[in-house]
């Protein structure tokens, strides 16, 4: 029975028993700031499970992708040296929220496995909480597993999805590989680490909600997470003991054989590579496809560790260009039936790796020599770690992430100064902590949960009018709700109708006014904390306001007018940009304000010029042609087939919004836009820049913003050209006359400063001094930028023939000192092991070459202090 079979029986076997059958969730988890990736079947299930969402079934089953590569669940390092370990993999599971509990959960599970399976019973056992009673006689008595085969643990059988969150004990089913993969120990049971016993099902019987104190709060009804990993299930039903000799990824591993020449088996350091390769080839595809791009940083930092680690592995296959865009395109291929939506994201999932993988080989070669200079330095000195400062700057500028120089340096029997690796590294970590959101959205506010439940919600009326009338439902202050409110409160205002757009989808809130002749409220947000809820955000400037109340609601018409204007031009920006860059183009974030729009898309070199020109001229074209903006609504999936864009990872309901400018432009929006392409009037791109790998940003303006930008440009060419005594039309002649003067002026500067500098070094040389038959001339320079004083020590090197030179100086404020030993000493003396202990002294850190080394410092005040004692350590070194 193959992978693929096992997993549509289980789904049909589910269905069949009144389960709902859910699609995948994106491995990008939706609002949940705890999680980096999905994890876990339930992950997409949570608020079900919490009480927070109804929907319109209690039952489901699914197969989902999930990946576990970084915070609690992080498996990367043992991924292809054991039979079990994986970034990605597939997680079948049933659920059941408040209908069924324990008793069908089990008997569900062991049916599954016994008939429609049919596996050994004699070879199942089953395992339950400490003090599960109730779990365990329902396997005793309901499904006759005898009372010896089931087995009570504490830790292992209370299962949580991470540190705050659903969770309760679990029961576990595992299946006995038999004595000859058994550690040989006389108390080898279920529990031991050996391979012997395999876990092959978890039945979670969550009963609790754990707050971040610790506190174990009782679910509103107590509900079923089950999970059985696909991989290893397969194992079992094929008969094999690894993972990676199932079909599943057997196939993958024979296109590496392919592509490499070589078979797998043949050699063991080959074959982890094979399987890391294949491994990673799955996660890269598949988180790339759900919109995660190769970055510095959260999610992106972790997909670059999986791929810059699965491209290491290519190496040592004897790979020397680019392959793992191929290895992921197959995977793409082959898991397409599970997962049609990756044949639409192939080619692009091929473009990010492939240009990533350029990128690595072009650092990878250096990267790697100035690793296995640090690696003959430590068999020279018999030191077994490699510094920390070493394995920072292969991060930092060669992007190897820590783990893979770990695993370069482990044939070597060298291990890395993490705690060294962590200093140096801290000022990034605190970046990167300030990046991390989690899902990237903010998890959804008690209070509105708690509105949701007792059916608060909210109508839009905003597609067909600015204003309307309605009756205030919910006035929330300081986070509560209360009955009434005054003059000078600040105030969250429900309404059961609104014409107010709650910020969501890129596109900010409305602002505007809710009124009655006895209260003014001056609404300058509004917000949708979760779906059907909008929330005007204000202050209430006269009167007062009651519960029940009837009002008034006006929004901002020019506010609105200008951000439909935007929001409508960002998509036929985006028409734009696939028609001009290619249908790897897609789009990676927005923002609509009144005032002006940006656009985040997938590219992979900044746009020339004339590419800018193009696009905006395109935009502008469009706009000319005046095509309707059109919307209707429709289903998600009859949506997708009509060929509406869906932004990457996106939940969406049943029922969506599709909005069509012309043919040329067809997305999936629930935003305020423009009724044809010709109000927006003017686009005008007034920045492109590259704000991750792979990611660009356009920011622009339109209709009269557009037209003021262009009058401030032109008044600015026109002061220019006052200034250079020109015309407009010349100024560009002008000033490239004035930049040919200044680099001849340079020039004789820098011929005058280098007869100074000779001066200066032929008055310095007389300083030099000897140590131990050494020549060292440690002296001050200071107002030397680094390049002036790299030029002066290669002068006093050519005067001085042999020896060592160190110069200091103060330069802007900050103390500058550099290191020069010359080619016939480097064997004995290091110019960065010198500049290391003089830049402590003044406040500072440097490195370099053996022959070369510079370094800065904030403590200027110390720099005479330095070079007095640097005799003193050159006398140290040798």
């Amino acid at each position: 029975m193959t992978g693929s079979e096992i997993r549509k029986r289980f789904l049909d076997y589910f269905a069949k028993h009144g389960h709902t059958v859910v699609p995948s969730s994106s491995l990008v988890p939706h609002n949940d700031p705890t999680l980096l990736f999905t994890n876990a079947g339930m992950n997409q299930f949570k608020d079900c499970f919490l009480g927070d969402e109804k929907r319109d079934y209690v039952r489901a089953a699914s197969s989902q992708k999930c990946v576990r590569a970084g915070g609690k669940h992080n498996d990367l390092e043992n991924v292809g040296r054991t039979a079990r370990h994986h970034t990605f993999f597939e997680m079948l599971g049933n659920f059941s929220f408040g209908d069924y509990f324990k008793k069908e959960a089990i008997a569900f599970a062991w049916e599954f496995l016994t008939r429609d399976l049919g596996l050994d019973i004699k070879r199942l056992y089953v395992t339950v909480y400490t003090d599960d009673d109730e779990a365990a006689d329902i396997w005793h008595e309901q499904e006759g597993v005898p009372r010896e085969r089931i087995f009570r643990f504490e830790e292992d059988n209370f299962w949580a999805m991470g540190d705050t969150g659903p969770c309760g004990p679990c029961s576990e089913i595992f299946w006995d590989n038999g004595p000859e993969m058994s550690c040989g120990s006389p108390d080898c049971n279920v529990g031991c680490d050996c391979d012997r016993y395999m876990e092959i099902w978890n039945n979670v019987f969550m009963q609790f909600d754990r707050q971040p104190d610790g506190e174990l709060v009782p679910l509103p009804k107590p509900a079923v997470d089950t999970g059985m990993g696909l991989e290893r299930i397969t194992t079992v039903m094929q008969g094999v003991q690894s993972n990676y000799d199932t079909d599943l990824l057997r196939g993958i591993i024979g296109y590496i054989e392919k592509l490499a020449g070589k078979s797998y088996g043949d050699n063991d350091e080959n074959d982890v590579s094979m399987r890391v390769m294949a491994d990673h080839s799955r996660a890269t595809a598949f988180l790339i496809s759900d919109g995660v791009l190769p970055s510095n940083e959260g999610r992106g930092y972790v997909l670059r560790r999986i791929m810059r680690r699965a491209m290491r592995h290519a190496k040592m296959l004897g790979f020397e260009e680019p392959v793992l865009f191929q290895t992921c395109r197959f995977v793409m291929e082959s898991m397409s039936e599970a997962y049609p939506e990756v044949i639409d994201r192939m080619e692009y999932v091929a473009k990010v790796v492939i240009n990533e993988e350029e990128r690595f080989i072009q650092t990878l070669g250096n990267g790697l020599r100035i690793l296995n200079e640090e690696i003959e330095k430590l068999e020279k000195t018999g030191k077994k770690e490699v510094p920390g400062d070493v394995v920072f700057k292969l991060y930092d500028t060669y992007g190897f992430p820590i783990d893979l120089t770990a695993d370069i340096v482990e044939k070597d029997g060298l291990t890395l100064d993490e705690k060294g690796f962590e200093t140096c590294m801290e000022e990034q970590r605190q970046k990167a902590r300030q990046h991390w959101k989690g899902s990237g959205e903010e998890a959804v506010a008690g209070v509105y949960k708690q509105l949701l439940e007792k059916g608060i919600a909210s109508e839009f009326s905003g597609y067909h009018t600015t204003s309307d009338n309605s009756n205030i439902t919910i006035i929330l202050k300081d986070g509560s709700s209360v009955d009434s409110a005054s003059e000078g409160d600040a105030v969250e205002i429900i309404t059961a109708l609104t014409p107010f757009y709650g910020e969501s989808g890129g596109q900010v809130g409305d602002s505007g006014t809710i009124s009655n002749k006895t209260v003014r409220i001056e609404i300058n947000d509004t917000r949708k904390p979760t779906g059907g809820l909008i929330v005007h955000v204000g202050k209430i400037t006269s009167g007062s306001v009651k519960v029940g109340d009837a009002v008034e609601l006006n929004v901002d018409t020019e506010k609105r007018q200008a951000t439909a204007l935007n929001h409508t031009a960002t998509h036929i920006l985006q028409a734009a940009l696939v028609d001009i860059l290619g249908d790897h183009v897609k789009q990676a974030g927005s923002l609509v304000t009144p005032e002006r729009l940006r656009f985040d898309f997938t590219h992979f070199s900044a746009l020339s010029a004339e590419e800018i020109t193009r696009i905006e001229d395109e935009v502008n074209r469009r706009i000319r042609q005046n095509r309707a903006v059109d919307s209707e609504e429709m289903s998600a999936d009859e949506a997708i087939s009509s060929g509406a864009t869906a932004l990457f990872g996106e939940k969406y309901g049943d029922t969506v919004r599709v909005i069509s400018v012309g043919d040329f432009s067809k997305e999936l929006c629930g935003g305020t836009h423009a009724r044809a392409a010709r109000d927006i009037g003017l686009f005008k791109i007034v920045s492109e820049g590259g704000i991750a790998a792979g990611v660009r940003r356009i920011e622009a303006l339109t209709g009269g913003n557009a037209i003021r930008t262009i009058h401030e440009q032109e008044q600015t060419i026109r002061s220019i050209a006052d200034l250079l005594k020109s015309e407009p039309g010349k100024v560009e002649t002008r000033i490239q006359k004035l930049i040919e003067q200044q680099k001849e002026l340079e020039k004789e500067m820098a011929t005058l400063q280098s007869r100074l500098n000779s001066e200066r070094s032929g008055d310095l040389i007389d300083q030099a001094q000897e140590i131990n038959g050494i020549k060292v001339l440690a002296a001050r320079t200071d107002g030397l930028d680094g390049k002036k004083m790299r030029e002066m020590a290669d002068q006093l090197r050519d005067k001085l023939a042999s020896g060592v030179i160190i110069l200091g100086g103060e330069n802007d404020g900050k103390a500058a000192l550099l290191v020069a030993v010359t080619s016939d000493l480097t064997d004995r003396l290091q110019a960065g092991t010198i500049i290391r202990s003089l830049a402590e002294q003044v406040g500072g850190r440097g490195g370099g070459r053996p022959e070369l080394a510079q370094a800065g410092g904030s403590e200027p005040k110390n720099l005479d202090k330095a070079l007095s004692s640097a005799t003193e350590l050159v006398a140290a070194s040798l």
